[in-house]
């Protein structure tokens, strides 16, 4: 997929080149005249007055505690998350406990399969969790527990006093029980919450942050910290996250509830509302539905009454009829299933009127409901044939036969066998093996080899899709075939089966030819490849003359190295404006893995690669060019190539093509989100916007008194290739979901880039590494406190080592919609998604149900390759 990255010359984390987007609110927190807040040279989230104003002297504990935002903090802090009532929900435990209990004792071992911290990684966690609450309660950890003392513990952990639940965390802190927590038992915490989450390079690096969290908390250096100190800073930190956050008032939300219309308030008709919604949202999708359902319909019935009033029909009777009828949709869909994936006709139907009409972006599902009308039609026109048509032919009376249907046969009634073994028998029959071969192998799990066994999974993917669709063009030759050699019907012109398909074929195969023409002509270059650990590719290609896109398109590229017929879509990271293309891709499926190693192969040979490591992410990045080389500037000096180095494998491309995202000018506001490699669309969607509104300001690179090194992005904000009065969005939110930390390798330089580049703020970006705890859960809480004091102090994120801050866990997305409808009131919010499936019901219903209880407009749109 995509994503693009020039890399400089030194190690430095703010120069990860060329990639995409924004940033976090809560990167910057604006200090007031009344609180002291990140200033002074370490920036940290603290108000030192705070922390001994409200602490009497010789104790260890806050006397007063106030009921603002930082409140939030201790009570988000848990150790369990519990759904529903908290009878119901100790239920679960009490019956693992007697699952697991010996002589009615409980051991620590089983402790965290019991309150459901049963995972490999959260199993020492919940050891230490097990011992803290021994401790509170003077029981031998050793010796296990009671059920009733398994119920005390469950109190203790769900227990609404956050003062009860901050003190368990310090003990678990505090294994020596001496109310107090030094650098070491600091260090400890950091390195099992570190384990717990799977993050390895914060655990390597746990003494730096136990250090950080000592020099902040023990201003005294007095070699601990007491839990006063660990509360104090869990509400510092909550207090300048919501300062930092937009504040939406309630007044503000109630306001956006009163401007929704009449029509959405009552139940009834709200559901006439609703439905009128939907049609309206989907108007173009029925009408293109229902006039192919009609004009299927018309010609099953223009040919089945046609038919009906046929000689034929005195022996055949109804059977010929569905034969027929179904064989004249089959002949319509046969040649209307070739439309869809005319993508350069459909790419430049877009900048036109029709794009108004028509919904382009769902071609690929229009191409599927087509296959399906084939499906239905292939099975009505065999069944017929096989199974009532032939039967009835061979079993008429001799006499009735050589009447009505003797000159047809030379006036000799056929067998079964005969009538199989005729032309339209064989290629008919043929024609269906491989129809089904090849739609079978077309679905969704075996496309993507979703839940296959071993031995399947090896053979059956993507490749076995691509090949199989290719014997489709012998089933188009035998389709013609079968219609002309028609058992019925002498008169050529009446043999209608070619004159359908004939110009979608021609449509179709004008677009291969011109591929073909293209890769010859418009031949493209690699210039530079960066290979991530995270299974991740960026390629840097020439652009070719006349190569003309939008931001969001994407492109289909070849490696004839690895396969001379193999074209797999990707999207363009690289903008408009740019001098060259750039693509990232995500080693999944068996091509996309012999490519990254074909790469990598070359990476390891060439003079000029360089292992660069930013942080903890490391790359392999090479260039087949002179050191010197710069993609932008001394793009003529290709020919410069040392011809004794090792070269890239070639790479070929078609394209671009259209896709969702590139219609993004069309709203106020966006909401970009992607999951993994699927945030690729959107990067080139960034970039473009900060060109635009680079140009809006009379922005240079060097803008906002910070000299910049000279980049790709740098030349793109300077505003060349810019039209001034293009339409861009006012504003744009970006989430990012990975489950990988290393994902962060490839998308760190976008980070970057756009933090050092969006100084008008106009994008806000949120990423979010989901296989780490929430925040607020106790295995979580250490990292996160970590986090805001590293991020605060150095402006580097201790995750992804990037100025943006990693959340953890998934987003609220009814929140995040909710936010967005009261912050931009009478707007319209463009959704854009990419990504895994499992998300675009839940954004979908979210966009229908904010649109109806709000004064905002959201639509939604997703991917499709």
């Amino acid at each position: 997929m995509n994503i693009s990255e020039n890399e400089g010359k030194e190690d430095v984390p703010s120069k990860g080149v060329l990639q995409n987007i924004d940033i976090d609110p809560m990167v910057d927190v604006p200090s007031s005249s009344n609180e002291n807040t990140l200033t002074g040279t370490n920036n940290i989230v603290r108000r030192r007055a705070g922390f001994h104003g409200n602490v009497p002297s010789g104790t260890g504990k806050v006397e007063a505690r106030g009921g603002g935002g930082g409140g939030g903090g201790l009570k988000g802090l848990h150790f369990l998350n519990i759904k529903g009532k908290e009878s119901e929900a100790w239920k679960p435990m009490e019956k693992r406990f007697h699952q697991y209990a010996v002589e009615d004792r409980f051991s620590r071992d089983d402790f965290g399969t019991c309150i459901g911290m049963g995972g490999r990684e959260s199993k020492e966690f919940a050891g230490q969790l097990f011992d803290a609450l021994c401790r509170r309660r003077k029981l031998c950890a050793a010796d296990g527990i009671t059920i009733v003392e398994l119920r005390l513990f469950w109190e203790d952990l769900t227990s609404e006093d956050t003062e009860s639940r901050l003190q368990i965390f310090f003990d678990m802190c505090d294994k020596n029980g001496d109310g107090k927590l030094s650098e070491d038992e600091v260090m400890e915490v950091i390195i099992l919450s570190a384990s717990t989450n799977k993050l390895a390079n914060l655990k390597d690096q746990a003494a730096t942050y136990a250090a950080l969290i000592m020099e902040e908390l023990d201003p005294d250096h007095l070699g601990y910290i007491e839990m006063w100190q660990l509360e104090t800073l869990l509400r510092e930190m909550v207090i300048v996250e919501t300062e930092a956050k937009p504040k939406i008032s309630k007044r503000t939300q109630t306001l956006a509830k009163a401007m929704i219309p009449r029509r959405y308030r009552n139940p009834m008709s709200k559901f006439t509302s609703t439905t009128i919604e939907l049609v309206y949202e989907n108007w173009r999708k029925i009408w293109i539905i229902g006039l192919w359902l009609v004009v299927n319909v018309g010609l099953f019935t223009w040919k089945y009454r046609q038919y009906q009033k046929n000689s034929l029909y005195k022996i055949m009777g109804r059977c010929l009829c569905f034969a027929k009828g179904a064989a004249e949709t089959l002949k319509f869909n046969m040649a209307l299933i070739l439309i869809p994936v005319c993508r350069r006709g459909l790419t430049a139907l877009r900048s036109t009127f029709l794009s108004n009409l028509i919904p382009f972006d769902d071609n690929i599902n229009f191409h599927k409901l087509i296959a399906l009308g084939i499906t239905v039609g292939t099975g009505i026109h065999g069944i017929a044939h096989l199974a009532c048509y032939f039967p009835r032919l061979i079993s008429c009376p001799h006499d009735r036969f050589m009447d009505i249907a003797g000159p047809y046969f030379k006036y000799k009634q056929p067998s079964y066998m005969d009538l199989v073994k005729s032309i339209p028998g064989i290629t008919g029959i043929i024609i269906v093996v491989i129809m089904a071969f090849s739609f079978t192998l077309a679905l969704n799990s075996l496309r993507r080899s979703i839940n296959l066994p071993g031995p399947l999974k090896n053979w059956i993917g993507f490749n076995t899709f691509w090949y199989s669709h290719q014997l489709l063009a012998l089933a188009y030759i035998l389709f013609i075939i079968h219609g002309f050699f028609l058992i019925f019907q002498d008169l050529w012109y009446k043999k209608m089966t070619w004159m359908y398909v004939s110009v979608p074929v021609l449509l179709y195969a004008s677009e291969r030819l011109v591929t073909i023409f293209r890769e010859f002509s418009h031949p493209v270059c690699v210039i530079k490849a960066i290979t991530y650990t995270g299974n991740v590719l960026a390629l840097y290609m020439t652009k070719p003359p006349g190569f003309k896109y939008e931001s969001g398109m994407y492109l289909f590229l070849k490696c004839p190295d690895l396969s001379n017929f193999e074209w797999h879509p990707f999207s363009i990271t690289s903008a408009p404006g740019d001098d060259y293309l750039s693509v990232h891709i995500r080693a999944l499926g068996d091509w996309t893995t012999e490519l990254r190693n074909i790469f990598a192969k070359v990476s390891s040979q060439v003079q000029t690669t360089q292992t660069t490591r930013k942080g903890s992410l490391v790359r392999i990045e090479t260039r087949v060019r002179p050191k010197t080389y710069d993609p932008v500037e001394d793009f003529d000096k290709l020919e410069e190539f040392d011809p004794k180095q090792p070269v890239y494998p070639r790479i070929v491309l078609k394209g671009p093509f259209g896709a969702p995202a590139q219609n993004y000018t069309k709203y106020d506001i966006l909401l970009l989100i992607g999951r993994g490699i699927g945030a690729t669309p959107f990067i080139s969607v960034a970039k473009d916007i900060l060109n635009h509104i680079s140009k809006k300001y009379g922005e240079g690179p060097e803008s906002g008194g910070h000299v910049r090194r000279r980049s790709s992005l740098g030349k793109l904000l300077s505003g060349d290739h810019v039209e001034v009065n293009t339409k861009t969005p006012e504003r744009a939110y970006f989430y990012w979901l990975t489950r990988e930390k290393g994902s962060y390798e490839w998308f760190k330089g976008v980070m970057d880039d756009i933090a050092e580049c969006d100084q008008h703020r106009v994008i806000e970006m949120h990423t979010y590494l989901t296989s780490v705890y929430e925040e607020g859960d106790a295995r979580s809480a250490l990292i996160t406190m970590v986090q805001r004091l590293q991020h605060a102090k150095n402006g580097v994120d201790v995750v992804s080592q990037s100025r943006i801050i990693t959340h953890f866990s998934r987003p609220n997305w009814r929140k995040v919609f909710s936010n967005l409808a009261a912050a931009h009131q009478s707007s319209r919010i463009g959704v854009f998604y990419c990504g895994t499936p499992v998300l675009i019901k839940t954004l979908k219903n979210l966009c229908l149900e904010l649109s109806l209880n709000s004064s905002t407009r959201f639509q939604f749109h997703k991917e499709n390759f």
